[in-house]
Formats: structure tokens, C-alpha cells, sequence
């Protein structure tokens, strides 16, 4: 039995699967990904005085600031320990 040389990879071969190979990573880009949640958090100052994060989704929306004076009165200094 004769065995034919097998044919070495031709340019236009190359140049084929090189199109096919960038056309399917073009295809790929424009699939929906999954988008993983974030939760927004809002750093917050509780009365005693410590800092912490909240989601924002558990928060009223509240349009009234308070100013510095009113937030002086408003924090209980912790006791020296």
C-alpha cells in the first residue's frame, strides 16, 4: 500500500482558520454575559458614634440634611474606657 504525503498547511488554509478563529471570538463578544448583583452599600454614622454600611435598598429616601450642629447634639460621645 502507498501512502500519499499528506499536503503541508497551505497559506490559504492559514488565512481561513485565522478569519474563522477571529470571526468567532467577534461572535462571542456581542453574547450576553451574566452580570453578577453589586450591592450598594452608604456608609452611615450611628448615634454612638461608630461607622457602618448599609444596603441602600433598606433606606427611605429622606431629601432632609442634617447640619454639623445638629449632628454634634446628636452623637453620644462614648465613655472612656
Amino acid at each position: 500500500m502507498i501512502q500519499k504525503p499528506k499536503n503541508p498547511p497551505t497559506r490559504k488554509n492559514f488565512l481561513l482558520w485565522g478569519i474563522a478563529t477571529f470571526c468567532s471570538a467577534a461572535v462571542l463578544k456581542f453574547l450576553p454575559k451574566e452580570k453578577k448583583e453589586v450591592a450598594e452599600t452608604v456608609k452611615m454614622l450611628t448615634q454612638d458614634g461608630t461607622l457602618v454600611e448599609i444596603d441602600k435598598k433598606l433606606l427611605l429616601s429622606s431629601s432632609k440634611k442634617i447640619n454639623n450642629a445638629e449632628l454634634q447634639q446628636w452623637v453620644k460621645n462614648k465613655p472612656n474606657q
